[in-house]
């Protein structure tokens, strides 16, 4: 076949293989190029909104409430990785040393790996000894978004230290920010986490500033919907 086209059997005008995959490829590369800016322009904002906001625990402001955000729980479902694990230790040394008097801990009660906050109180109150008065649970905090829009709309919270690992948490700060928590940062530890599950997690997570922004934008409401809740402003009184 030649270089122009030509006539099938049927009359019809046939384009060359060749300029069809040249077609194919200028529209792949300027996808590839709006899925980079756009991509880079979230992973941007998060940065942008966290600026000033992000913290060692010695360092953290005082603050009433510490939101601390859910994480895969370990095989046999009663105990936390070593990612939530460093999160709940971190959140009970901010107790420990008065920088925070109530602990909201919030993920999803039916995650994957099993019962995120349930694990997340025991080892708070059996291992740590945190007194159990100064927990709340929200079994509903289905992703990142969800946690920070929940802590704002169903249980009241205008003021709150965020605990979560240092990938996670600029954009953990940028979405309760932008759901009118004025939030600050704690950068948690994480004690016995492998290199590649740190490398994946950064990598995800710079992925999932994207969806984020988009959620932020169009202000999409949580997944499960709850009546409002006193039960941080009870804990603290």
């Amino acid at each position: 076949m030649t270089g122009r086209d030509t006539l099938g059997d049927g009359g019809l005008t046939v384009r060359p293989p060749r300029r069809r995959w040249r077609l194919v490829a200028r529209a792949a590369a300027v996808a590839i190029g709006v899925t980079v800016v756009v991509s880079g322009a979230a992973f941007a904002w998060t940065r942008y909104s966290a600026a000033g906001h992000l913290h060692d625990p010695a360092d953290a402001p005082p603050t009433d409430v510490a939101l601390v955000l859910g994480a895969q729980v370990a095989p046999g479902r009663t105990q936390p990785m070593p990612v939530l694990r460093g999160r709940l230790e971190t959140a009970a040394d901010l107790v420990r040393a008065g920088r925070v008097r109530v602990l909201l801990v919030t993920g999803d009660a039916h995650g994957g790996s099993g019962d995120e906050t349930a694990v997340m109180t025991a080892y708070l109150v059996t291992e740590l000894g945190v007194d159990p008065a100064r927990v709340v649970v929200d079994p509903d905090g289905l992703d990142t978004y969800d946690s920070c829009r929940r802590a704002r709309t169903v249980y009241g919270i205008r003021r709150a230290l965020v605990v979560t690992q240092a990938y996670h948490l600029p954009r953990a700060v940028a979405l309760c920010r932008d759901a009118g928590i004025d939030a600050d940062g704690v950068r948690a530890r994480c004690d016995g986490c492998r290199t590649i599950t740190l490398v994946r997690n950064t990598a995800r997570d710079y992925a999932a500033c994207t969806k984020a922004a988009f959620d932020a934008l169009v202000d999409r409401a949580p997944g499960v919907q709850s009546p409002p809740s006193r039960a941080v402003t009870d804990a603290l009184s």
